[in-house]
């Protein structure tokens, strides 16, 4: 055979079997991804064109629904509470695919999943679709609650179940109404969609899970757990009082809060938010930092159903060559970054005897005639701490709101534990913090309240002073709920 022929069939093989390969490739290996990615427009098309179910909450609010139009499509996707729930609803939209729990529940919301078609097969014989009604964790009351707590500035509440997961409020401001994006005009959606996107506050990023803030003191629950778990302190440690801690590796200190000298045991310490105490813990601990904010979940993707950012926390195996970033992370700031959901499940974690659920936004799933097509059930996702070290930190948490920066949120009746912070963040004033679980004795409510750059005080923010009493007002309604979302019936209806 001629050489240059043999060149060229060997160069053609080699194309094809590539060509073969990557078909494949497409066809079986990545299919489901594509089939089911949110900007194929293929899939929101095939949406677009059958019946859909409702978003509804536990109290019978609906929240997204579709309505019958004189238009190719037949339907409409409307959502009739506005910005209240779009930041968990998520939109569909034929322009820009869909997000939220429109995209997360995609297959239950058009009755696609296998459960539906099975027990619906008596409706198919007969020519009747089959949909799924969503019922989410959050009420309309618990939610309207958070926004009127959080009132106009600018922030974020998480609130959630410590011993199920179950989301009860999830509320960020500003906030978007999806119902423009879900139009049948591919023109009026980009015009909704670039309007939305020009507004420098930026309504449609979702605060509460989808952005990072350094944490503050807030985060020296996650120190002081394990500090303690891993027996470098108990809450009767003796720390001496400094205004200021040298850095090691370094040329710089440590500082209070407003210069003030403190310290004293681990417990008056965390009481007081003694910056210089928690630095020298994150020096003490070293890589166990790392290790310790892992357990909580922290620097891991968190099995969320609307898919929270990833938080940040010191980097391990870098304390040798970076201790001064440990001391500061040891107290919220430096490398560590955070969602207001993933503190609300640290502080849930440690009144839930030191374990985190899973988060998530859906209770269950309801078929076209009104019955449980499937339920999400309370799933343990890690354990953080063991029950002593959690008891031991909740014991000092109870001790911030009763006689220590976290007074603003005490609730009457009702024992409190929480932790504020006030996070340094460049570009302006600090962000403000707090979290909590309640009662104390029997968690069922833990939150976290973020005002973004100290919200109306500007400067002069602490987490006690701003986001402390938000917290307090929001528990209030919250711990006067008789059931749990997840027995509701739908259909019925750093310084301090």
């Amino acid at each position: 055979m001629n050489p240059q022929i043999r060149k060229v069939g060997i160069a053609v093989t080699v194309c094809f079997v590539a060509l073969f390969v990557q078909l494949n490739y497409l066809q079986v290996v990545s299919a489901d991804r594509y089939a089911n990615h949110p900007r194929n427009i293929r899939a929101v098309l095939r949406d677009f064109a059958q019946p859909r179910g409702d978003i509804v909450t536990p109290d019978g609010t609906v929240v997204a629904t579709s309505e019958k139009v004189d238009d190719e499509f037949e339907r409409q996707r409307r959502y009739p509470t506005g910005d209240l729930f779009g930041h968990v609803s998520g939109f569909l939209s034929l322009t820009l695919g869909a997000t939220g729990v429109e995209e997360a529940y995609n297959d239950d919301l058009a009755g696609r999943r296998p459960d539906q078609a099975v027990k619906n097969i008596g409706d198919w014989l007969i020519g009747k679709e089959p949909t799924g009604d969503v019922v989410l964790t959050i009420t309309n009351a618990a939610q309207g609650a958070a926004r009127a707590a959080l009132g106009d500035v600018r922030g974020s509440i998480a609130a959630l179940d410590p011993t199920t997961g179950a989301v009860l409020a999830l509320w960020s401001n500003p906030s978007y109404d999806p119902t423009p994006l879900a139009a049948h005009s591919s023109r009026s959606v980009q015009e909704a969609f670039d309007a939305y996107n020009a507004d420098p506050v930026k309504p449609m990023l979702a605060r509460a899970y989808r952005e990072r803030f350094p944490p503050g003191s807030t985060f020296k629950v996650v120190t002081a757990a394990t500090a303690i778990e891993e027996g470098v302190a108990t809450p009767e440690t003796r720390f001496p009082s400094q205004r200021a801690l040298d850095l090691p590796q370094s040329d710089r200190m440590l500082r209070n809060f407003g210069g003030s000298s403190c310290g004293g045991t681990l417990a008056v310490s965390f009481r007081r938010s003694c910056n210089t105490v928690f630095g020298q813990l994150g020096l003490d601990l070293g890589e166990k930092l790392a290790d310790g904010a892992i357990r909580f979940g922290i620097g891991r993707d968190v099995p969320f159903d609307l898919n929270e950012a990833r938080s940040q926390g010191p980097a391990p195996g870098t304390f040798d060559k970076n201790q001064p970033s440990f001391a500061n992370a040891a107290i919220g700031q430096g490398d560590v970054a955070v969602t207001p959901l993933q503190m609300a499940m640290v502080a849930g974690a440690i009144g839930n005897g030191g374990v985190l659920m899973r988060p998530h936004v859906v209770a269950e799933v309801r078929d076209t005639d009104g019955g449980v097509a499937r339920r999400i059930r309370p799933r343990v996702w890690r354990r953080a701490v063991s029950v002593p070290t959690a008891a031991a930190v909740g014991r000092m948490m109870v001790d911030v709101v009763q006689a220590g920066t976290g007074r603003g949120a005490a609730v009457p009746g009702v024992q409190v534990a929480g932790k504020t912070g006030t996070a340094q963040a460049p570009g302006g004033p600090p962000h403000a913090w707090f979290v909590a679980y309640a009662p104390a004795d029997a968690p069922r409510v833990a939150v976290a309240v973020l005002v973004e750059r100290g919200g109306d005080v500007g400067d002069e923010a602490t987490g006690g002073r701003v986001a402390a009493p938000i917290a307090g007002t929001l528990l209030k309604p919250l711990l006067a709920a008789e059931d749990p979302p997840d027995s509701q019936d739908p259909a019925a209806g750093g310084g301090g």
